[in-house]
């Protein structure tokens, strides 16, 4: 058996690895690609793959097998059998029951993703950059580019990466280096992930998501977790969430790693949070039993969007990490106030007659639906999708008093209408029916222009996930977004007739 840990720098012997790559989407091409400047064997197996994609391994040499040919042997083809991996490298998505997982774990064959790699091959450009890892079931993503944009605006030279824009294979072979990645994790790529040992980690919340994948909450729970193994420096939580306290205190973390939270309300000794109006740092301060550091105002905050709860928690747990490495309050205010929001989050997309249409697609779970309901007092809520094997009933019944009305869309309709009955019986429902999946948003938004009221929001937080009915949750958000520009312009135009 081939001793894996001789692998550990981007200088070791590749050559004499065997690997077989799993998945050739950018995650698993990323890994083949950079395999190939390594000059490792590989053989990659991948059920669907973009025909430029295979044209640019043909050209690296790369072995392949796509298609029908992946399927073989119930998944596990006999050309990877008789290649005899000495690792797989897989792309997150795969499930841990899968076939060929389900074999290589059965042969004693380790099982990495692209960040166990990266790992291992940090130190390319001499001295390695440090990680800060996020994770969390929502908010992960503004929360990694947050950060990101408060160490560059401290002078660091950083990136975000992992499971958000760039792969981080990419990231780490950049020709001049990096000082600070910037990490976001995945549950799926800490599910695979091995020993890593991050600068600052952080655990945003923890609601109930792929618990069909995970196996249920408290494997899922764990799972989440593991992103404070060995953290050298801060181990960042949420204050009001105290599952993830409790993930920092039974973490093994590097000797010194301090525990930090981060808090919607006034802030103790070592924690990050907020005074009247004010973002402040109790945490990394010689005075911090006495005194509090002021960070940045909410006016500063609501040049980002609309404040909500959930925007406060990601800014303040930004902070924390930003703070954690150096970087200096007038540097955090300056990238708060010019950072932006990605499309789809609780994005305004359109208004008339006193009614608000938002975006809120990245809404693919009740923790982060219930962050989007939590901002408005009235709201006719576009609602369904994938579940993912998640009870809205819960999420219902804490909103109920908000409904103006739901109206329904998606595979899973009617799990959602079940529990709309039986937690918020009084609010009018409607149902898109619809098998056109060209028709879903617009008869969406007509259902909607019927009930909304003046000072009523029209909010799509699907709670779910998009590929029952759209490519993928930014196809879901634009379909809505020009379903309602067009039915406002024929409201308009209407109007003046």
């Amino acid at each position: 058996m081939t001793n894996l840990d001789s692998y550990n720098s981007w200088h070791s012997n590749w050559r004499d690895l065997r690997v077989g790559v799993i998945g050739l989407g950018v995650t698993g091409f990323s890994v083949a690609d950079t395999l190939a400047e390594l000059g490792a064997q590989q053989l990659v197996v991948a059920e669907k793959a973009e025909a430029d994609l295979l044209d640019i391994l043909n050209v690296l040499q790369v072995e392949h097998i796509t298609g029908q040919a992946a399927l073989e042997n119930g998944g596990v083809p006999q050309r990877l059998v008789d290649f005899a991996p000495d690792v797989l490298i897989t792309s997150p998505g795969v499930r841990p029951d899968a076939a060929v997982i389900q074999w290589a774990e059965s042969a004693g064959i380790d099982v990495w993703v692209d960040i166990d790699l990266a790992w291992r091959l940090r130190d390319k450009k001499g001295i390695p950059a440090q990680w800060i890892c996020i994770t969390g079931t929502n908010g992960k993503t503004t929360t990694t580019q947050l950060t990101e944009a408060m160490l560059l605006s401290g002078g660091l030279r950083a990136m975000a990466c992992g499971n958000i824009g760039t792969p981080i294979l990419d990231a780490i072979r950049l020709p001049d280096g990096l000082d600070a990645l910037v990490v976001e994790l995945s549950s799926f790529q800490l599910h695979y992930l091995g020993e890593i040992s991050p600068l600052a980690s952080a655990v945003l919340n923890l609601a109930d998501d792929h618990l069909d994948w995970h196996g249920g909450f408290a494997a899922y729970s764990a799972t989440k977790g593991k992103v404070y193994e060995q953290t050298k420096l801060a181990c960042v939580y949420n204050v009001q969430d105290s599952a993830t306290e409790a993930l920092v205190e039974n973490a093994d973390v590097v000797e010194g790693a301090r525990a930090i939270g981060f808090t919607l309300g006034a802030p103790t000794r070592s924690q990050v949070g907020y005074v009247e109006n004010l973002l402040v740092d109790r945490a990394f301060l010689e005075e911090r039993a006495s005194q509090a550091l002021e960070i940045a105002q909410l006016e500063d905050i609501e040049q980002i969007g609309v404040i909500t709860p959930h925007l406060l928690a990601n800014v303040a747990a930004a902070t924390a990490l930003a703070r954690s490495v150096g970087v200096q309050p007038d540097e955090i205010r300056e990238a708060i106030r010019n950072f932006k929001l990605d499309s789809h989050r609780i994005e305004l997309v359109g208004e008339r007659n006193g009614v608000r249409w938002f975006d809120d697609s990245k809404a693919t779970n009740p923790h982060a639906t219930a962050a989007s309901l939590a901002s408005f007092d009235s709201v006719v809520w576009i609602v369904g999708g994938l579940l993912k094997g998640v009870n809205l009933e819960p999420l219902i019944e804490q909103f109920a008093g908000k409904l103006a009305a739901a109206i329904v869309i998606g595979i899973d309709r009617q799990p959602v209408l079940d529990a709309l009955k039986a937690k918020a019986a009084g609010v009018p429902v409607f149902e898109v029916s619809e098998t056109d999946k060209q028709r879903v948003m617009p008869k969406a938004i007509e259902f909607a222009g019927r009930v909304a009221k003046p000072g009523s929001t029209v909010l799509l937080a699907p709670s779910a996930a998009s590929m029952d009915q759209f490519k993928d949750y930014a196809d879901r958000g634009e379909q809505f977004a020009g379903a309602v520009r067009l039915w406002l312009a024929d409201q308009e135009g209407a109007a003046n007739e």
